[in-house]
């Protein structure tokens, strides 16, 4: 089994009431009514501004978060978290230039900084199918801007994560917990 264990604090700096986490949660508004900083103990993490797993989403391996707003830009507080399950084995992805799985396609296993330098793909990757590991796409090359998790699973059409176009892509591996 795998566990991860998150604390999650009402205000910066690890203040106020706390609430401990050791899996997914939809909706924190029922544990606590804010949520500003919080200390990652062990396992990988996607915390989400909005309940449901929706709105922006980041990134947190084991570490401190004393305020995340100003280092995220977060507008609003951690509304909800999904723990990332370890993968151990192969990463593989098929990535598509269009919808549908539509256009150019490729099979990737590794870790991509630039699907334009790559694939010379200048409109980016928008469909994929993840057959093994689980994975972060970016919406600018080098691992920057928005990101999305995404794991086992097809995912047809971007347009329904916000309309982003991903143009680089990297692996959650094991080693980051």
């Amino acid at each position: 089994m795998n566990m991860g264990k998150v604390i999650f604090y009402e205000d910066r700096n690890f203040m106020g009431r706390s609430w401990e986490c050791t899996g997914d949660c939809s909706d924190m508004h029922s544990y606590m009514s804010r949520c500003h900083s919080c200390r990652v103990e062990s396992g990988c993490w996607m915390v989400y501004d909005r309940p449901n797993y929706m709105g922006h989403q980041y990134f947190m391996r084991k570490g401190e978060y004393a305020d995340y707003m100003s280092t995220w830009g977060f507008s609003n507080c951690i509304r909800s978290c999904r723990m990332i399950p370890m993968h151990r084995g192969s990463y593989r992805m098929r990535i598509y230039e269009k919808e549908n799985f539509m256009g150019q396609m490729m099979e990737v296993m590794d870790d991509c900084d630039s699907f334009m330098d790559r694939y010379h793909w200048s409109s980016g990757c928008m469909s994929c199918h993840v057959m093994d590991g689980h994975w972060l796409m970016y919406e600018h090359p080098q691992y920057r801007g928005r990101m999305w998790y995404f794991r086992p699973g097809e995912y047809r059409n971007f347009r329904d994560y916000g309309g982003m176009r991903f143009m680089s892509m990297r692996r959650i591996m094991d080693s980051w917990y």
